[in-house]
């Protein structure tokens, strides 16, 4: 399992910003301080409060709107689905990040949450990743 922990200013926006994009949470990990994005079965996203969050770290907060902290990237099943997630972040409050990338076998767009958090969606021909293409 993998639990990727991000800090974030405003818990109800973010949470409702990406409930908006069709993703749930786990009420088991969360409370009024922390929400558990399940991205998958393994793969969660622990979104935290900055104040709750330096409870982890001795170091600074990254601030996500003026630096680069992570890049999160997420895979799509087709093409279609990638724009349908980009779409639906830019229409739900997020903002775009980079321009998007077509390379045929390989498509992706990204998008920043609410936080400036940089969320990539990529599709990848599966015949490319078979080597077949």
């Amino acid at each position: 399992m993998i639990f990727v922990n991000l800090p974030v200013k405003d818990l109800g926006t973010t949470k409702n910003f990406f409930a908006k994009l069709g993703f749930g949470f786990n009420p088991q990990f969360s409370d009024e301080t922390t929400a558990c994005l399940v991205i998958s079965d393994t793969i969660f996203a622990m979104l935290i409060t900055e104040p709750r969050f330096k409870d982890f770290t001795r170091k600074e907060i990254a601030d996500a709107s003026r630096t680069t902290e992570v890049l999160i990237a997420l895979s799509a099943d087709s093409r279609e689905k990638v724009d349908e997630l980009a779409d639906a972040a830019l229409a739900n409050g997020g903002s775009p990040a980079n321009d998007p990338m077509d390379e045929g076998f390989m498509y992706g767009r990204s998008f920043q949450d609410p936080d400036g958090h940089i969320w990539e969606v990529v599709w990848m021909d599966p015949a490319a990743v078979a080597g077949q293409a």
